[in-house]
């Protein structure tokens, strides 16, 4: 079974382009339109990872990382975001993200990321 990715993003044209790449190189991609949904969906318990928008409606990517952890679902998280705010950044980082790359951003360095994550 190909390992499962999962793309939580609100704009579609990001879900598309995310899982086209993701599965350019052979992996399973997911994707979903919020961090609601992805919950709902029981796939946390089977995702390798996850590409998460910081800003999203209703639950931001920074409060599913916060419930995750609380839930003791520890899936490594890859951050996107147009906003390179430096304390969000700082913040994601110390609650345990992989990574945090700024829209637009270079697919090679994702595909390595993610690659580092789910060799682990």
């Amino acid at each position: 079974m190909s390992k499962l990715i999962a793309i939580i993003d609100d704009n579609e044209s990001m879900q598309d382009s995310l899982c086209d790449l993701i599965e350019s190189v052979g992996l399973e991609a997911q994707c979903f339109g919020s961090a609601k949904a992805f919950l709902e969906s029981d796939l946390h318990r089977r995702a390798e990872c996850l590409i998460v928008d910081i800003r999203m409606p209703k639950m931001s990517g920074l409060e599913l990382q916060v419930r995750l952890k609380r839930e003791e679902c520890n899936i490594p998280i890859i951050f996107i975001t147009a906003y390179d705010d430096a304390e969000i950044r700082a913040q994601a980082m110390k609650e345990g993200a992989v990574e945090v790359l700024k829209k637009p951003f270079d697919h090679q360095l994702l595909l390595k990321t993610l690659r580092a994550n789910l060799d682990r």
